[in-house]
């Protein structure tokens, strides 16, 4: 069950909705958690057990953490082996068979046995709840917050359905005080309402448009691959993995406000940058701050030597791109963007600063489209195929694949959009609306067209998912 789709949208969270607020104000996190769990097993059935349990063990090691307190050394042993636990607990599950597809054929041509196991299920969201609970660990340790004496309080900060199985990641000191106390209003509804219709809309009417058109280009055999049907696969790939994340990101900060809590920005426009510094500022802000408060600065951020930085920024990105799944093209993205963080503290960075905001833009582009290729083929080979495509090297013909067969007048229009929202366009005719000397009539017009805007995304959403079986839950092996 995931947030578009008729299930949840039409049973599911209206439900959710009456029993959270008909029920009294001591008793709703406990009502939100079965429902988090309710939610969570629909999908994962038995394997629940796994978040679960690693909720059970992230309760007890945080109070002990705590307990600690005056012996310093001890504690670090026990954060240590709590943080290398839940790490180990998401290597088995994610890298296992990665780790024995690569080390068997070493161990063949060394004459040793293979090592056999049986596929492992991966679990729904388990790099999310994996770094939700060593947030919870490590900020209790730096004093930042106080340890949940409840186990239900840390099972739900853990379980969270709006920000479970696709973020995005909050820490536990920013959401601490929530989880002791809310107090959602209407407003709060409102917004969230009005939040989470937009993702719904991005998702629905941008992303899963343009994922078709991307799909089928990426699905080319090589030979078929000519160098404009190249390029419309990888920017039609660009635009949805944008519109698909950061809706689902708008999508679970509405129902966050639905429910009283505040859950941080995940996206600002990051298509706009002009350097891959600014990307990662602008691009899933909740995973590189995480990734920079609890592994960068740790291991010395920029206040080391210059060839330590650097290596600090490859390892982290190198990690990144591990930890959106097991294989050598997602190494190979998080290196690639890597490598180019540290090029723009040299003297590159300094050339694309004077250069004009067209090229930076477009070389910033260019960059992660490179990458996004990485991100989307399943093995290197194909990426390197797709990649030849990109500078006109595969020699294929455009007469058996035209570009037209696959940007069609429905992508063209939902691409257009896509590139429209991608800029701060929306915002910045809202603020035109909401500027100047506020009156009755401005109001109010201001909120009918707003809520005549909702309504008509809602509704096309809404025909889209009763029409199409087109619906994909790209997160799965996050």
């Amino acid at each position: 069950m995931v947030f578009a789709s008729p299930i949840f949208l039409f049973a599911f969270l209206p439900l959710a909705l009456a029993l959270y607020f008909a029920t009294p104000n001591r008793a709703r996190n406990f009502t939100l958690l079965c429902l988090s769990l309710i939610f969570y097993t629909w999908g994962e059935h038995e394997w629940v057990v796994v978040m679960l349990a690693s909720t059970a063990f992230n309760w007890l090691g945080a109070m002990g953490v705590e307990r600690l307190g005056s012996d310093r050394r001890r504690q670090q042993w026990l954060l240590g082996g709590l943080v290398a636990t839940n790490l180990g607990a998401l290597a088995v599950f994610k890298y296992s068979a990665f780790a024995l597809d690569n080390l068997n054929p070493l161990l063949t041509a060394l004459g040793a046995r293979q090592v056999q196991l049986a596929p492992l299920h991966l679990p729904l969201g388990i790099s999310f709840f994996t770094f939700h609970a060593i947030s919870y660990v490590v900020d209790v340790y730096r004093g930042e917050s106080r340890a949940l004496k409840n186990p239900l309080d840390t099972a739900l900060y853990i379980a969270l359905f709006p920000q479970l199985i696709a973020g995005p990641i909050i820490r536990y000191h920013y959401i601490e005080a929530q989880l002791r106390k809310r107090s959602p209003s209407l407003a709060d509804l409102a917004y969230g309402v009005q939040r989470f219709v937009l993702g719904l809309a991005k998702k629905v009417l941008i992303a899963n448009v343009v994922g078709r058109c991307a799909d089928g280009v990426f699905q080319l055999a090589p030979e078929h691959l000519a160098f404009g049907v190249a390029w419309v696969g990888v920017l039609a790939y660009a635009l949805q993995i944008y519109f698909d994340f950061s809706g689902y990101s708008d999508m679970a900060i509405g129902l966050g406000s639905m429910f009283g809590f505040r859950f941080p920005e995940n996206f600002n426009h990051p298509y706009v940058s002009q350097s891959i510094t600014e990307f990662w500022r602008r691009w899933h802000i909740s995973l590189s701050s995480w990734f920079r408060d609890y592994l960068y600065i740790p291991l010395g951020g920029n206040r080391v030597s210059t060839a330590r930085t650097y290596l600090n920024l490859i390892t982290v990105f190198l990690l990144c791109g591990l930890w959106h799944g097991a294989s050598f093209n997602f190494i190979i993205w998080g290196a690639l963007h890597g490598a180019f963080l540290v090029l723009e503290r040299t003297r590159y960075g300094r050339l694309l600063e004077a250069a004009p905001r067209a090229l930076r833009h477009a070389l910033t582009l260019i960059v992660v489209s490179v990458g996004w290729v990485f991100f989307r083929e399943a093995d290197l080979s194909s990426a390197l195929t797709f990649l030849h495509a990109l500078i006109g090297a595969s020699g294929a013909s455009r007469a058996g694949y035209p570009v037209l067969l696959y940007f069609t007048p429905a992508v063209q229009l939902a691409a257009l959009l896509g590139c429209l929202f991608s800029t701060p366009l929306a915002a910045t005719v809202q603020r035109h609306f909401e500027s100047g000397k506020p009156g009755p009539l401005r109001v109010w017009l201001w909120r009918a067209l707003s809520i005549c805007v909702l309504l008509a995304l809602f509704t096309l959403s809404s025909a889209y998912l009763a029409s199409q079986s087109y619906n994909p839950f790209i997160y799965f092996r996050f």
